[in-house]
């Protein structure tokens, strides 16, 4: 199973993983769900009086022999909602619910430039050359090129749509999923390379908090607890899912045109496919995988070795690592906070918003032999 991870040859993050003992488990690479040993809650605020050697609990940010820790970035003080590596970069951007956005050197790890956008981060993205941010009521967008001050998208109705939660581009368009349940849209205009405004589109209850795109469909998931199927040629909804999920539908990823993954509050992971007999090629459930906990946020990436991962993150303060397309489990991580942010980068390497506030830096090898 391919994964499109929207980088490439990104020069990030060369330093080597730390390979030093307490960010790193020696247990199988496999670990299944419910027979790994909980991390310590005192060595995650920072005082286990029983140090690294004695305290049965685990003192490490990681479980798994091939996901090291490579760095930390400290700046944002309060949840990371945002994270994005444009193609080609050597400059990592963050965004957070403390209201700002900053820049970083990827050889470095150094804060090059921040920004008060004066409100919370609800999501980004990248759009070359552009980088897109939704706050409550605005969308905004700074140019990676000239490095000028962020500029705030034209709207064709008033701001009046509150938090922008999701955001994606494809086709020449930009969306983003917004509180009052309406998808903002937005045509690339090539000859001034600016974002025009076009008519929202709407059909959802409740707000939007996730959107995709892959094989000429928009994706989007709703508190509502539905995915509908939107054309890009037309921007006509042409499928709801109103049965797929429980709960919210926090997160989608679209991999190779074909497959739609989504998790939902709900505890459930679900794969989707075409139905190519049926002649619209409406989505079918084609797998569903169950969490112990509600499910927040996805992200597709390979390992250094080029073989498929799904990253998924829980509101129990953890991130599971999945090989596929076997779903099994190789590797956990542990945060102070939940990890609303997921970000996949070249070679290996992935990028993880926290709840508290840091940026974690993540390289994925290669399977160890059994």
């Amino acid at each position: 199973m391919e994964l499109d991870t929207g980088v490439t040859n990104n020069r990030v993050f060369r330093r080597k993983a730390d390979p030093r003992p307490a960010q790193r488990v020696t247990t199988s690479s496999q670990p299944q769900s419910g027979e790994t040993r909980p991390v310590c809650k005192y060595w995650i605020q920072g005082y286990c009086k029983f140090g690294d050697e004695n305290c049965k609990f685990l003192h490490s940010w990681s479980l798994g022999d091939d996901v090291s820790l490579v760095a930390t970035l400290e700046g944002h003080k309060k949840s990371v909602t945002g994270i994005v590596l444009p193609s080609g970069s050597d400059k990592l951007y963050t965004g957070s619910k403390d209201g700002t956005m900053r820049v970083w050197d990827c050889s470095s790890g150094h804060c090059l430039r921040h920004f008060n956008l004066g409100g919370g981060v609800g999501c980004m993205f990248s759009a070359e050359p552009w980088v897109v941010v939704g706050l409550p009521n605005a969308v905004k967008a700074f140019n990676t090129h000239n490095d000028a001050e962020l500029v705030t998208l034209r709207l064709s109705a008033p701001a009046n749509f509150g938090q922008v939660y999701a955001l994606a581009g494809g086709n020449g368009m930009l969306f983003a999923g917004t509180h009052d349940g309406s998808i903002l849209t937005w045509s690339c205009n090539p000859a001034t390379n600016l974002f025009e405004p076009a008519a929202p589109l709407r059909g959802h209850t409740h707000g939007v908090v996730s959107l995709a795109i892959g094989g000429g469909r928009l994706y989007s998931g709703s508190i509502d607890s539905s995915i509908k199927v939107w054309s890009l040629e037309n921007l006509q909804c042409v499928q709801t899912l109103m049965d797929g999920h429980a709960k919210v539908v926090m997160s989608l990823v679209c991999c190779s045109d074909q497959f739609l993954f989504s998790c939902s509050l709900d505890q459930k992971l679900k794969i989707w496919v075409p139905n190519d007999q049926s002649g619209n090629k409406n989505l079918e459930l084609t797998y569903t995988h169950t969490e112990k906990d509600g499910l927040l946020a996805l992200c597709g990436t390979h390992d250094s070795e080029g073989n498929a991962v799904m990253l998924c993150s829980c509101n129990d303060d953890t991130l599971r690592l999945y090989d596929l397309p076997s779903f099994s489990e190789r590797g956990r991580i542990f945060s102070k906070g939940e990890i609303r942010a997921i970000q996949a980068g070249p070679q290996g390497l992935f990028f993880t918003g926290h709840g508290t506030g840091p940026v974690r830096v993540w390289k994925l090898m290669k399977l160890p032999k059994s």
